[in-house]
């Protein structure tokens, strides 16, 4: 099991949808609260508040990265997020070990994705959802007819926050499920929410920026292609074509026909770059590079991108927003467009993680708002 950061930094501001997802969450907390609070009474011995003020943080666990930093932002000091898929790990092919199913029974809150991108790990967060409460937030932070069908093993593709403005929303819902809480103590409550609302704010604005930014790619090269088929929510939301060579899932497996169709595509596109993901071995888009030089183009291997997994702990990578900033940027770049400036909401994360700058991410100039 890898530990998640629980630092925050961010400042409070505005929100959206928050009504409709504190009712959606409500519903679906009902089944799980009373077990919760028969299997947490050993741990919060005479329902002691948790949080400012209170015994201990609130014990939450989530199932990947991308949910865990937005639980340890929104929640700060009143929360000890573990992530049980560290970075590189593949959710698709994750196995849960004895020490993942004993932190998930210990618990007082499961965060999970749901749409079936826990995989196996789905039976075991079922078996759970009775004694624990469970927040599915994918689920929750997208409503049915924003969901994109998947081809291979789902009803519905669970990459959904590569879509920034539909994990603004997921943001919302982490909040009330970390506020709502029956040890939370109204103090940490309060300053949940305040988070929520800010973290919100940023994801809504960087999801303006991302838009601007990818419309800066040429025409002819505003193609994506990547190893695995995960950025369809990407695509669909700043306007780009997206290519996989395997589905949706790792589990698939690239056939040669596969690889002779992207290879085939790149050379008509004449793209300069195809991408890998960090959890995916790097050899099918080797081959796809193999294939583009049997035809005579040249294309090159471009930067690593993280959709499956954030990147390393202590690093900009590590959080959602630099997950964010980074595949903008390095798609955008390698691709023939330029990165514009940073919205203001983000000076503090670019203070914090970048403070003697970067050369690519920077705060938008005068000019540019």
């Amino acid at each position: 099991m890898y530990r998640g950061s629980t630092t925050s930094h961010l400042t409070p501001n505005g929100s959206r949808r928050l009504r409709t997802i504190v009712l959606a969450l409500a519903c679906c907390l009902v089944t799980g609260a009373t077990g919760a609070q028969q299997a947490g009474g050993a741990q919060q011995a005479g329902g002691a508040q948790q949080g400012a003020g209170g015994s201990s943080p609130l014990r939450v666990v989530a199932t990947v990265g991308m949910i865990g930093d937005v639980a340890s932002e929104v929640g700060g000091d009143c929360v000890a997020v573990d992530v049980l898929m560290g970075p590189g790990s593949d959710p698709h092919l994750y196995r849960a070990s004895a020490g993942d199913i004993t932190a998930l029974r210990n618990a007082r809150l499961i965060l999970f994705g749901g749409l079936g991108l826990e995989g196996q790990l789905g039976q075991v967060l079922a078996g759970l959802s009775g004694s624990i409460r469970s927040v599915a937030v994918s689920e929750l932070a997208v409503e049915e007819d924003r969901r994109l069908a998947s081809t291979v093993g789902y009803a519905y593709d669970p990459h959904v926050w590569l879509d920034v403005a539909q994990w603004a929303d997921a943001a919302l819902v982490i909040g009330s499920a970390l506020a709502e809480d029956p040890a939370m103590s109204a103090e940490c409550a309060a300053a949940i929410r305040e988070r929520a609302d800010a973290y919100h704010l940023l994801l809504d604005e960087l999801d303006d920026w991302a838009r601007r930014s990818l419309a800066t790619v040429p025409e002819a090269t505003r193609v994506l292609v990547t190893a695995h088929d995960a950025f369809e929510y990407f695509g669909r939301a700043y306007g780009i074509d997206v290519v996989g060579v395997q589905g949706i899932s790792t589990e698939t497996e690239a056939a040669v026909a596969d690889i002779r169709r992207v290879a085939d595509l790149v050379v008509e596109r004449g793209l300069p770059t195809v991408f890998v993901e960090s959890t995916i071995n790097p050899r099918t888009l080797q081959a796809v590079i193999d294939g583009v030089r049997q035809r005579g183009g040249t294309v090159g291997l471009g930067s690593q991108l993280y959709a499956d997994s954030l990147g390393a702990a202590g690093t900009p990578h590590g959080t959602y927003v630099g997950m964010v900033l980074h595949d903008v940027s390095v798609i955008t770049s390698e691709l023939g467009g330029s990165v514009p400036g940073l919205p203001d909401s983000a000076s503090t994360w670019l203070s914090t993680w970048y403070p003697d700058g970067d050369p690519v991410l920077r705060l938008a100039s005068a000019g540019e708002r």
